[in-house]
């Protein structure tokens, strides 16, 4: 069977173009970054921890109100504006010489980052049938992993070079392709604003919804494995495995090729409540799997054989990802009302950030200091949550089916918005 990358005509495709545009110039900023600031700014690698961190906590909790704001004002004109927004963070970069303009500017990205999530996935809610949603979503990950994996190349093209002009040449790349990213969402058909709130329902009705935040909670640490991919394991198989440091580059390629190949096919068999949990419960029994593969990496095997443990690791982590992620679609659009999915997107895609923001000093605790023992403890932190996931979505379930009693009780809401 081909690999599909890109999703069918129409909607789903502009969707995936989008994404290819911003991705490609996220890609290359991604492995430029950090040098541009040490090297040509001048700012400390704490400070750009310090300042990231800041910033990704900020676009953590705005991420709601700017889902809440597609919902109302509709989603293509929201997800337009703060692509817009990215655009100028990105472009301020090349002006910045100092922390302080530094931390405004991450904070700034991060914030219209967020945002702009959430309106994409309240405008793919209002252009894609609810049993099309996690196939479009697989595909649009694929894109984004082509995207990501072009634009780093184009990025280590930068790094060759290492010179102040490559490096502004790749934020330049990074803003355009969120210009470009506008303009390819202008291309969709305007999707209706969301209905009115009926009366004493609270404007971020997500915030109260006990089940939907505890689903969120857990989908941020099974999102551990983010940060795991990115920063542990190169650090693991530097500090504690006898593999050539080399081999980081092959796993992280590895696992990006994964993505694009397969992860469209994974998302096949999801098509409801049931088949997601079921996916996010097989997730964290292959990352359990994959974290006692990876803490046997430093059993001191032949250098030949740690390097087979790891890339075995590596597809299980792989295929654990491809898994949680099209179960965690599934979840998070399903326990979604259909008039409030940018908020719940919004509140739902906090996991993310969260997860980039505690993980790495988790995992470095776990992995680096305690060595094979944290493995397998993070792999049991992985099962829990995944096996949690299945009675907190029938928790939701019930909440939204009583809810929903009431709302035909109480009648409908006052009024109707017209269409953005």
């Amino acid at each position: 069977m081909p690999i599909q990358i890109l999703p069918p005509a129409g909607a789903p495709r502009v969707l995936a173009a989008a994404q290819l545009s911003n991705s490609l110039g996220d890609g290359a900023y991604y492995v430029t970054s950090a040098l541009y600031f040490t090297r040509v700014v001048g700012l400390s690698p704490t400070q750009i921890g310090l300042a990231l961190t800041v910033a990704w906590a900020i676009g953590s909790v705005t991420g709601v109100p700017l889902g809440a704001l597609a919902d109302r004002k509709g989603p293509r004109g929201t997800a337009v504006l703060l692509a817009l927004a990215t655009s100028a963070s990105v472009a301020s970069f090349l002006f910045i010489r100092s922390f302080v303009p530094f931390l405004l500017a991450a904070c700034l990205y991060a914030v219209a980052q967020c945002g702009l999530a959430a309106a994409r996935q309240a405008l793919l809610a209002g252009l894609v049938t609810p049993a099309a949603r996690t196939g479009v979503l697989a595909h649009l990950q694929s894109t984004l992993n082509a995207g990501l994996a072009v634009g780093a190349a184009l990025g280590g093209l930068a790094l060759h070079h290492d010179s102040r002009g490559a490096y502004l040449a790749v934020f330049v790349l990074d803003a355009v392709s969120f210009l470009l990213c506008a303009l390819v969402l202008l291309r969709l058909p305007a999707v209706p604003r969301s209905v009115a709130r009926g009366k004493g329902e609270p404007r971020l009705a997500v915030l109260r919804d006990r089940p939907y935040a505890v689903i969120t909670a857990l989908n941020a640490v099974l999102l551990l494995r983010m940060p795991l991919l990115s920063l542990a394991i190169p650090l693991w198989v530097v500090d504690r495995t006898n593999a050539p440091s080399w081999l980081v580059s092959p796993l992280f390629v590895l696992n990006t090729l994964a993505v694009m190949a397969f992860q469209v096919r994974m998302a096949r068999d999801v098509g409801g409540p049931r088949t997601a949990t079921r996916a996010v419960r097989r997730s964290g029994l292959i990352m359990l799997a994959s974290c006692a593969v990876f803490a046997l990496s430093a059993a001191g095997l032949p250098v030949w054989a740690t390097v087979v443990v790891l890339v075995a690791g590596a597809l299980l982590q792989v295929i654990a990802e491809m898994q949680q992620s099209a179960g965690s679609w599934q979840i998070s659009f399903d326990l979604a009302p259909a008039h409030q999915v940018g908020q719940y997107q919004g509140f739902f895609g906090t996991g993310v950030p969260v997860a980039r923001t505690l993980g790495p000093l988790l995992l470095t605790s776990l992995l680096v200091v305690w060595g094979a023992p944290g493995w397998l403890l993070l792999g049991g932190i992985f099962l829990a949550a995944g096996l949690a996931t299945g009675p907190a979505v029938r928790w939701a379930e019930r909440s939204r089916t009583g809810a929903e009693a009431g709302v035909r009780i109480a009648g409908p809401p006052d009024r109707v918005s017209t269409q953005g």
